[in-house]
């Protein structure tokens, strides 16, 4: 993937900072042009609390656009977790089978925790290792060979496979939020809401210049940067708050 591909969230955000502070001033050049200013006058008396009505409709907008980015970083920690306390439950199953079938197992384990930390430089790309995908397949045929089978109590053998499948399960999941991608026409719609609440700022300031510059620079200041700040954390691999691999690092050593 090319790396505007993968790092297209990066350009909607600075789009979104420069987009609000631009409207901005196109707003602010419009109210100070005679004519302008002149057939807004019109429109003089708009009330106050009429900002509320589509400011809310903007904040509530916003808020969902950015529970959905926080929520897909709480669960990429979440599978990540899942993924080394799987591979920990079968390590520690792996202590009570003969030496050789328990070498084996965990020989398996240390090989997939070391695959898929090599891996993690690629998931800031939304990309996946082969190499890692093999180790997951060798552990799971290692885990499902008739040796450790036979070595193995079948309570205990049932449950390493399960947590093998539980490894599987959730480097999936991670995988797929590796390669979440920034929705144009969600973050459209918030756009427009937020120039209409702009517009609206405004109507309520006409023939108070100075109030309408504080106004409608403040509205910039609260929604430009906070909707970069989401945007900028579109990919929970990716910087400033990437998720880290250490859970499943700490496996190697």
């Amino acid at each position: 993937m090319s790396f505007v591909g993968a790092y297209d969230h990066y350009l909607y955000a600075a789009a979104a900072l420069a987009g609000t502070f631009l409207a901005a001033l196109a707003v602010l050049w419009a109210l100070a042009r005679p004519r302008w200013a002149q057939a807004a006058l019109s429109w003089q008396g708009v009330a106050p609390p009429f900002i509320n009505v589509i400011g809310v409709l903007f904040a509530l907008t916003l808020a969902f656009l950015a529970n959905d980015t926080w929520g897909a970083h709480d669960r990429a920690i979440d599978a990540v977790n899942r993924e080394a306390d799987a591979l920990r439950s079968i390590l520690t199953l792996a202590d009570g089978l003969p030496s050789e079938e328990g070498a084996s197992a965990r020989a398996a384990v240390v090989e997939y925790a070391r695959a898929v930390t090599e891996e993690w430089p690629r998931l800031a790309r939304r990309e996946s290792s082969p190499d890692a995908l093999m180790a997951a397949e060798s552990l799971l045929a290692a885990l499902a060979g008739r040796p450790l089978a036979e070595a193995a109590p079948a309570a205990a053998h049932l449950m390493m496979l399960q947590q093998a499948v539980k490894a599987r399960d959730a480097r999936e999941a991670r995988l797929a939020l590796s390669k979440t991608h920034v929705n144009p026409l969600k973050w459209l719609g918030m756009a427009f809401l937020g120039f209409v609440t702009m517009l609206s700022v405004a109507a309520v300031h006409v023939g108070q210049r100075r109030a309408a510059l504080a106004a409608i620079l403040l509205f910039a200041l609260a929604a430009g940067p906070t909707a970069a700040i989401v945007l900028v954390h579109g990919n929970p691999f990716q910087p400033p708050t990437a998720v880290s691999p250490a859970p499943i690092a700490a496996l190697t050593r």
